[in-house]
């Protein structure tokens, strides 16, 4: 195993390289059994049956807790996956604290459990400064927190909305998909526990779906592996080993990503008909971005100055920016979340979380900066065409 004062990006590199026991193979072999052998009668070897444990997967869990600074972790099935399987660490009747304006797919899962009795679920706005008493003063079980927001990049404070969680003896759960742990650390900033939705950045070629929880403690991180194998929410050995390949690459790609974001955010900035764009870039002297991330990623969205019923043309393909859901890809994504990300939430719900009908979601991808910014050109023109 690789040292453990490695740089984050040798360990990206290194991830699972030159471990194997059987043949001495640089990159790890693919384990496809479902099963294994006892050595004898009484005795287990470190594998019985591939629901509860699986070589691949491990070593993927190993190399995103080393990344993120944890004591270990479990690879689900989705992103959705590892959210559900946090959600086994509250008890019954439990009251979980959720950002107004998460994802929708976490807004929907939240409210659907709480709707079977699971649990209470109360979504509150976290970037306010009385939300740390708030926490305090509402004494839940769980605070999930989600920085930056999905889909307009608000930022929350990590360390302090994990203080209040803390002081109401609850546990802190951070969402770090949009900037992964080499642009931010929620476990070094006081979180519990860390999902991703590896099916983004992590392994960052858009063909794999999965999920990853990261665990502080060494109790939480056997409590979750304890609940993944009784639920059977783990991912799959293929899916690992596709996306710690991935993994390998991903200081890289965000280098290249974060900036072509960047490039795209200053075109929209000087675009008439961009009302305004949402990127967690601290330029604007955004002291929580420049505390808590040491860059700030390659996801962003913008709002239009146009009616809805304009943006048919907008989306009109361009052959390098795709129309479609999802994020983190090589490739460039461009979505309309009220109409798809978040479509799961009610019109009340959108609007009461800020998320309009002409707000944009990009991430950007590894495409020459010219040829997006070319591709948007197309975009924009296609957009004043349909005004």
């Amino acid at each position: 195993m690789p040292p453990k004062q490695l740089n984050p990006q040798s360990k990206c590199v290194n991830a699972g390289i030159g471990q194997d026991q059987a043949y001495g193979a640089v990159t790890p072999p693919l384990y496809l059994s479902s099963t294994y052998k006892f050595p004898a009668y009484g005795e287990m070897g470190k594998y019985d049956y591939g629901r509860g444990g699986n070589p691949n997967r491990d070593a993927l869990a190993d190399a995103l807790a080393r990344l993120e600074g944890g004591a270990g972790g479990v690879i689900t099935s989705s992103g959705m996956a590892a959210i559900d399987l946090v959600l086994n660490l509250v008890p019954s009747g439990g009251l979980v604290l959720a950002p107004h304006d998460c994802y929708g797919g976490t807004f929907r899962l939240l409210l659907s459990r709480a709707e079977q009795g699971r649990f209470k679920v109360e979504f509150i706005n976290q970037t306010t400064k009385d939300a740390p008493e708030n926490i305090r003063a509402k004494n839940p079980d769980l605070v999930f927190i989600e920085t930056p927001s999905n889909p307009l990049m608000r930022l929350s404070d990590i360390a302090v909305l994990s203080a209040a969680a803390h002081d109401a003896n609850a546990l802190a759960v951070c969402d770090n998909t949009f900037l992964s742990p080499v642009r931010q650390t929620p476990l070094a900033l006081g979180a519990d526990i860390v999902v991703h939705s590896t099916t983004k950045f992590i392994n960052g070629h858009s063909d794999v779906v999965g999920g990853a929880v990261i665990a502080a403690s060494e109790e939480h991180a056997e409590k979750l592996a304890w609940w993944a194998n009784c639920t059977g929410v783990t991912g799959a050995p293929f899916d690992s080993f596709l996306t710690l390949r991935g993994l390998r690459t991903l200081h890289a790609r965000m280098d290249v990503q974060e900036k072509n974001a960047q490039e795209i955010v200053q075109y929209l900035r000087g675009n008439s008909s961009v009302k305004c764009v949402h990127y967690p870039d601290g330029a604007s002297g955004n002291k929580l971005a420049q505390r808590q991330q040491s860059g700030p990623g390659a996801m962003l969205s913008f709002e239009l100055n146009v009616e809805p019923e304009s943006l048919k043309g907008f989306f009109a393909d361009t052959g390098i920016i795709q129309f479609a859901e999802s994020l983190g890809g090589t490739e460039s994504l461009i979505c309309h979340p009220a109409t798809m990300t978040h479509r799961a939430m009610s019109q009340e719900d959108r609007d009461g979380a800020g998320i309009g009908n002409t707000l944009i979601r990009m991430s950007a991808g590894m495409e020459h900066k010219d040829d997006l910014c070319r591709a948007l050109d197309t975009m924009f023109s296609n957009l004043q065409t349909a005004e």
